[in-house]
């Protein structure tokens, strides 16, 4: 039955009449992993590809947005992007992950948890029928964890802390029904790295109901004497945006 929820949620909205100014975005598809390489603690941990020693596969993500356009070029919104992901299989060497040993052949599983909460402003320098592009500030917040399991045996790193993102906007609507959306949030610090990006192409059902498909990279991580962590996600994404 859930499965059916979201499509009759988008045709209810779009049949109301709907006032200019907040909005929600909603988006869901497979994610992929590109790498996820882990070593914990930073300097002497052993260095573990996740996907590579444990395997890895397909998993499922949603990710939603809510925000509210001001006089029409100040954009104020909130995005809750819950990610995770587990990862099973042996190792054909020992591992030493957060100063606790996991022997060869044994089951693993690791978990890569990395909750992001984020709220931006961005101002729309050009707004206009075709062509909308904008910069902003945004605050992220990342709760994240590394977990191991092995045998009832179990040990995680646990990571919470706030991250500054730059964020840009572009949107083409090269035809009057069709538009090119391209979105990212990034950073690029000494010791780390932070970028998410889409593209998308984008379908006007009517001024208030858009449907979107694409493509969403996540990428990043941190090199330090704690941690060294950096990873790779594709997402194929399939979303939706209401304009109320």
């Amino acid at each position: 039955m859930k499965n059916y929820f979201f499509p009759f949620l988008v045709l209810m909205l779009a049949a109301g009449p709907l006032a200019a100014g907040p909005y929600l975005d909603i988006e869901t598809g497979p994610v992929f992993t590109g790498y996820n390489d882990v070593r914990i603690p930073g300097k002497y941990g052993t260095r573990l590809s996740l996907p590579g020693v444990l395997g890895s596969k397909p998993w499922y993500f949603i990710r939603a947005r809510a925000g509210y356009a001001i006089k029409e070029q100040h954009n104020i919104s909130f995005l809750a992007a819950p990610l995770s992901i587990d990862y099973r299989g042996r190792s054909s060497r020992p591992l030493l992950f957060k100063n606790r040993f996991f022997f060869p052949g044994v089951p693993i599983t690791g978990t890569f948890m990395f909750n992001s909460y984020r709220l931006t402003y961005r101002y729309d320098f050009i707004k206009k029928e075709k062509i909308e592009v904008g910069i902003g500030l945004t605050g992220k917040i990342r709760h994240a964890h590394i977990r191991l399991d092995s045998y009832g045996s179990r040990t995680t790193r646990p990571d919470l802390g706030f991250v500054p993102l730059i964020t840009m906007r572009l949107q083409w609507r090269f035809v009057p029904q069709v538009s090119l959306l391209l979105d990212v949030d990034w950073l690029v610090g000494p010791v780390g790295r932070a970028e998410d990006a889409l593209a998308a192409i984008q379908y006007h059902v009517n001024d208030h109901v858009i449907l979107k498909a694409g493509y969403r990279i996540l990428e990043g991580g941190a090199d330090n004497s704690k941690v060294f962590t950096f990873s790779l996600f594709h997402y194929a994404v399939f979303g939706t945006t209401v304009l109320f």
